[in-house]
């Protein structure tokens, strides 16, 4: 018998950039991260909402870089929203155009759109030839300051949020505020709740800056705003990039604070309750769970409900009161469902302070009901019209 050991060590850069009207011919951004790789062929991916809104950007795109030598391969447009992850379509399009095209592992993929559009194509994206760059233009609030900058791509399977996916660190991530004032209201205001999250769980100060300002969150003040979505993407990049687990081989996720409910609560409304929503209603579960287990004071607590409900986020979902034959509630399968991704011990972050965490590895199940009474009571008053 033999055995023998090799450490392969592997070194990511994650490139995070913010900046206005990227393909404008006077932004050099876009050429410099480019020229860096050396690669020349380009290709895009565009969800169709982008498309609509900008019906000059392709053109646009193409100018640009034809202008600065590039090999242009065309843009492809694409349905996208959580439906788009449910199964492999997209993912299939986007191989086989990328075959077409001739896009090799020195080649880019241009892929610009809201979250559940970035996590498909790149996928696609980390399949083919095994890797190809990918540079990610989040376009909705949720995806720039959170999704977006970070490093999983997956799709949904049996029935479960992000069941196949890969980690794979994007070439770049392309912040561009033009795109962030072109959402719905609904859906930009939304996104915020990622940051209250990252602000909750990583940085006490942040969450204060946020309670600070939330009416001008609310009011979508374009300074204030652009200056909440770069610093919740620069925490949660810090966080992968520092946290010494970027790609979760660990059963610790602090990111995923509020998201053992939310993604069961997203399953349960088959996937037609946002992602931005059902992360308010699990930060809220979990902060009062935090609350009335006695680790965050009662004062804190009703500061995060506040701020939920300053930026219109519900803190309830009639998901919540789905039960199964027994009369369960299937939102505690959720727990089950949250560690089984990783694997190993149940680790459920709780908040300790506004600003620090302490992981737990138990959830007790009548309080979690007893937390889900209250925050029905006060659904009426905090919850938006829902339009899901």
């Amino acid at each position: 018998m033999s055995r023998h050991d090799f450490h392969i060590p592997v070194t990511f850069k994650h490139r995070v950039c913010f900046t206005r009207d990227a393909f404008s011919p006077d932004n050099a951004l876009v050429r410099e991260l480019l020229d860096e790789g050396g690669g020349r062929r380009v290709l895009v991916a565009v969800e169709d909402s982008v498309a609509s809104a900008w019906p000059g950007l392709i053109g646009q795109m193409e100018a640009y870089f034809a202008d600065l030598g590039f090999d242009w391969r065309g843009a492809l447009v694409l349905p996208g929203g959580e439906p788009v992850k449910n199964d492999d379509a997209l993912v299939r399009q986007v191989w086989q155009r990328i075959e077409e095209q001739h896009i090799d592992r020195h080649s880019y993929l241009l892929v610009i759109g809201g979250g559940a559009f970035l996590d498909a194509v790149g996928y696609a994206a980390a399949t083919a030839h095994r890797g190809v760059r990918l540079v990610r233009f989040p376009t909705t609030t949720l995806s720039q300051d959170d999704s977006g900058v970070g490093v999983k791509c997956a799709i949904n399977g049996f029935g479960k949020k992000n069941w196949i996916g890969s980690f794979a660190v994007p070439f770049a991530v392309v912040n561009d505020f033009a795109f962030l004032h072109t959402q719905d209201e609904e859906t930009k205001r939304a996104g915020l709740v990622e940051a209250v999250k990252v602000a909750l769980v990583k940085d006490g100060d942040f969450f204060r800056w946020i309670l600070e300002h939330a009416d001008a969150l609310a009011a979508m003040e374009e300074a204030v705003f652009e200056e909440c979505v770069e610093r919740s993407a620069l925490a949660h990049a810090r966080h992968i990039a520092e946290g010494g687990d970027p790609f979760e081989t660990g059963s610790s996720r602090p990111l995923d604070f509020g998201h053992w409910a939310a993604h069961k609560l997203e399953q349960l409304s088959g996937f037609t309750l946002s992602h931005a929503h059902a992360v308010g209603v699990g930060l809220a579960l979990d902060t009062l769970y935090s609350a009335r287990c006695g680790l965050l004071r009662e004062c804190d607590a009703e500061r995060v409900l506040g701020v939920l409900e300053t930026l219109k986020l519900p803190v309830w979902h009639e998901t919540l009161d789905i039960r199964d034959e027994a009369g369960r509630r299937r939102v505690h399968e959720g727990l089950q469902e949250f560690r089984e991704h990783l694997g190993g011990e149940l680790t459920v972050l709780l908040l300790r302070e506004l600003g620090r965490g302490q992981d737990v590895h138990h959830l007790d199940e009548g309080l979690v009901d007893a937390c889900i009474a209250d925050l029905s009571r006060l659904g009426p008053r905090l919850a938006p019209q829902d339009q899901d």
